[in-house]
């Protein structure tokens, strides 16, 4: 089997960003592994960020496809009052590179812009970082199996979620 190329990778991050911005969490969702592991580390200092999410601070950690499906029904059940009504949010992906990849695994790096409009407040913010996937094929499909998400400007305005990163 051929490895990935640049350009898959591209169209698989532009993908999941679009599905996230849509709502679209089912198709989102089918794009992980069963174990991807979803993390945003907290800034242990102005210029490190934590290493270890099972025993330091992490922004966002999720274990597994099954926590990420549980976040996402809190999401859409209406019961979040956070979550209610949804933020409008569009990702910018750019910078996307392909940095290992063989016929079965691959390692991508890419930075994003986050803008997202919070409609309870009449407020809009911008989240900026940068992402670092490990995808997997998985019979003809590539899916990702860890997305690192460093959050650059981490002194923000409200609680940070899923969708706006």
């Amino acid at each position: 089997m051929a490895t990935l190329t640049r350009s898959q990778a591209e169209e698989l991050l532009f993908r999941e960003a679009l599905l996230i911005d849509t709502r679209r969490y089912d198709e989102w969702l089918a794009m992980f592994t069963h174990d991807i592991e979803f993390w945003m580390p907290a800034w242990r200092n102005e210029t490190e960020t934590t290493t270890d999410p099972d025993r330091e601070l992490s922004l966002i950690y999720y274990k597994g496809r099954r926590n990420l499906e549980d976040r996402v029904m809190r999401l859409t059940s209406g019961l979040s009052t956070a979550s209610t009504p949804p933020p409008r949010v569009m990702h910018v992906v750019s910078n996307v590179l392909l940095t290992a990849a063989d016929a079965d695994a691959a390692e991508v790096s890419a930075v994003f812009t986050c803008h997202r409009f919070d409609v309870r407040m009449n407020r809009a913010e911008c989240f900026f970082g940068r992402y670092e996937y490990a995808l997997r094929r998985e019979g003809e499909a590539w899916l990702i199996a860890r997305k690192k998400i460093t959050l650059l400007n981490d002194t923000i305005p409200t609680v940070v979620d899923i969708t706006s990163i």
